[in-house]
């Protein structure tokens, strides 16, 4: 889909990475329409369906997109739907980001490709043919630990100059490379932290916000964080940031969303349910879990 480029947003603040409910094996439609509400009257600043945190390696096609267009359909335009539309195919990826735009997404999520390992200049190549076909803002998911290469910075400042690639959630851990990134893509690429833990310092450096997984749980918590140091009250910022902390530490105890998934079915927010290779939190983490919730406030001692 060619066209007139849609103008650049600025995402930033809290961006939610979205859980995928099921039940019974299935996509627990009711229940993902409730969290969308949940977001909305809680001050999620973007909705991000379909990303790791939405379990898509497990779901279908048609899932996906439908998870989309519920999404889509329950925010009512409230907040910016930002679908996760990556894959390693190219092609794949152009399909699934085609839909979202269709559906009436924000903007797009795109990973970079795994397990098949590009080149830098493939890399480049895969996020450009992306934009070229669809006139929708996307944003890249550097993620390293998941998919076997890193978005290099200089790749990041070739991809910056492409209109509708707005910016990157950051995810490689690294606070000097992400400062490289704010560097070396200017002021108006949105540099958006992929680690809970991390978001704080980033935005001290020139990031505009988080791609959040605590959010989840703790949404306005979250939001009031990332808004206050967007509006420069860093000392509210650091309160906030030291007081979530350890609720960030524990959403990756194990793999993400297992934590994260088990801390909502602990509050009564969805199913415990994943689909497999995922699986249930171990006792033991479960206690410490539990544990956190409860010196947080969340549940009760």
């Amino acid at each position: 889909m060619k066209g007139e480029v849609i103008m650049k947003p600025t995402f930033q603040g809290s961006l939610v990475a979205l859980v995928t409910p099921f039940r019974d094996g299935k996509v627990d439609e009711p229940r993902l329409r409730e969290l969308v509400e949940f977001h909305v009257a809680n001050g999620t600043d973007a909705i991000i369906p379909c990303g790791t945190t939405g379990e898509s390696p497990t779901l279908s096609h048609d899932e996906h997109k439908r998870v989309v267009e519920i999404v889509i359909e329950a925010a009512r335009r409230r907040v910016p739907v930002v679908a996760g539309t990556g894959s390693n195919s190219t092609a794949e990826a152009i399909d699934l980001t085609a839909h979202a735009r269709k559906a009436g997404a924000a903007g797009a999520l795109v990973v970079n490709p795994y397990y098949n390992k590009p080149t830098q200049e493939g890399l480049y190549r895969h996020f450009r043919a992306i934009a070229e076909a669809v006139d929708i803002p996307i944003l890249v998911y550097n993620i390293q630990s998941r998919t076997a290469v890193n978005v290099e910075t200089d790749t990041l400042a070739r991809l910056a100059k492409i209109p509708n690639i707005v910016g990157v959630k950051e995810a490689s851990g690294s606070l000097d490379q992400m400062t490289q990134v704010i560097l070396a893509c200017g002021p108006d690429f949105s540099v958006l932290s992929g680690d809970d833990n991390l978001t704080l310092p980033l935005m001290a450096v020139g990031g505009r916000g988080v791609v959040s997984v605590v959010a989840n749980i703790v949404p306005r918590d979250t939001a009031e964080m990332t808004h206050a140091a967007l509006e420069g009250d860093w000392k509210r910022a650091r309160d906030l940031f030291h007081r979530l902390f350890p609720l960030c530490r524990a959403m990756f105890i194990e793999t993400n969303p297992i934590p994260v998934k088990e801390a909502m079915a602990m509050l009564g927010m969805i199913a415990p349910e994943f689909r497999l290779p995922l699986c249930r939190l171990a006792d033991a983490n479960r206690e410490r879990l539990k544990t956190i919730l409860q010196q947080f406030g969340l549940l009760k001692a």
